[in-house]
């Protein structure tokens, strides 16, 4: 039994029950695919259910604002693929009627598509016969054919396209993709593969070779930047109403279109009264008389290529704020009506802010 049969024969007994594995509608592909990219399954499940009920199709989604996207979003990160399937939506309908791309090379050319979910959508809603190669599937074939040179070089990478192609089936590219896939995520795992149980363990080379944990190969050594955030978690009354202040992100930041608190970035940690003698800090508050009523612990929140330190100042004002910085007064109980990155959502069901104005 060659490669593709036998791995297609495991994949009818032990693929994984998704929703999006009951359709071939490319716009439902499509969002799953995009949520699944830096998403565990587990969590992407729920977000895919709760996209597709609020936005069914791809007209529903072209209609939506950045802002309804990007809530509904929330807690999933990487917001740039929010933002992606909102441009690319509203593109399908202006430029294509409506009508979505069916083939490889015109889903390439989607804002925020690149081969993989090309491929994906590609072969799995339309049966075009073209191989997906994401981290399950790299792994997989590098370990196969005991492939030693780094796959994240371009020689590396030649050399997966080239086995994968060997093997690929064409007449099934859907469920060949879906399957490998799969294979990687429950047999062939990053840690502690299930070599035991595998049904290609005798002619795995790599398993062959007792090499297996050391494939596949990568080179480079991904750098971590450390950044310090304090944000200004600023409560006051106005007009008998209980306010806060958040803060727009600006097109081009990582958060784009999110809200945050007004920040003081610094080189490194701050204490209370350093950050108060920051030349920010008496810009914001040139007038007024701000009360540091909390000072949180540090929170570290991972990027991906950025380690952020954060600490949280509640402060508490007498008077209403007002300054000529780009802060948006918020009525305290509308806050969860705002997209906000996951750390300040984080931050958010901590506090009961009500109990500061008693």
């Amino acid at each position: 039994m060659d490669f593709a049969r036998q791995l297609i024969s495991w994949y009818s007994e032990n693929k994984r029950d998704f929703p999006w594995r009951y359709t071939n509608d490319p716009y439902k592909i499509w969002i799953s695919e995009i949520i699944l990219q830096q998403t565990r399954t587990g969590q992407g499940h729920d977000y895919y259910l709760r996209f597709i009920r609020l936005f069914p199709d791809l007209h529903s989604l072209s209609k939506a604002t950045e802002e309804q996207v990007l809530k509904l979003w929330q807690g999933l990160g990487y917001y740039s693929r929010a933002r992606n399937l909102l441009a690319a939506s509203k593109e399908i309908v202006s430029k294509h009627n409506g009508r979505f791309p069916s083939t490889y090379h015109e889903l390439l050319q989607l804002k925020g598509i690149g081969p993989y979910t090309a491929a994906a959508v590609a072969s799995i809603a339309f049966g075009e016969p073209v191989p997906v190669i994401d981290g399950n599937v790299l792994r997989v074939i590098s370990r196969w054919f005991a492939i030693r040179e780094p796959v994240d070089k371009t020689e590396g990478k030649k050399m997966i396209k080239q086995f994968l192609e060997d093997i690929f089936d064409k007449n099934n590219p859907a469920e060949f993709n879906q399957a490998i896939m799969d294979f990687g995520a429950i047999v062939c795992k990053p840690k502690n593969p299930a070599c035991f149980f595998c049904v290609f363990n005798q002619n795995c080379q790599s398993l062959n070779l007792k090499i297996v944990n050391q494939i596949p190969v990568k080179s480079k050594i991904s750098s971590q930047r450390k950044r310090y955030f304090n944000y200004l978690v600023i409560l006051f009354e106005k007009n008998q109403q209980k306010m806060i202040l958040l803060q727009k992100r600006k097109p081009g930041d990582i958060w784009s279109g999110l809200y945050d608190f007004p920040l003081i970035e610094s080189f490194g940690e701050l204490n209370a009264e350093q950050l108060t003698s920051t030349t920010q800090w008496k810009n914001y508050f040139d007038g007024l008389d701000p009360v540091i009523a909390e000072t949180s612990p540090i929170y570290n929140h991972q990027l991906t290529h950025q380690l952020l330190l954060v600490r949280f100042y509640l402060i508490k004002l007498n008077q209403a704020f007002s300054t000529s910085f780009s802060f948006q007064e918020i009525i305290l109980p509308d806050i969860p009506k705002y997209p906000v990155p996951r750390l300040i959502e984080k931050y958010l069901k901590e506090h009961n802010y009500l109990k500061h104005f008693s």
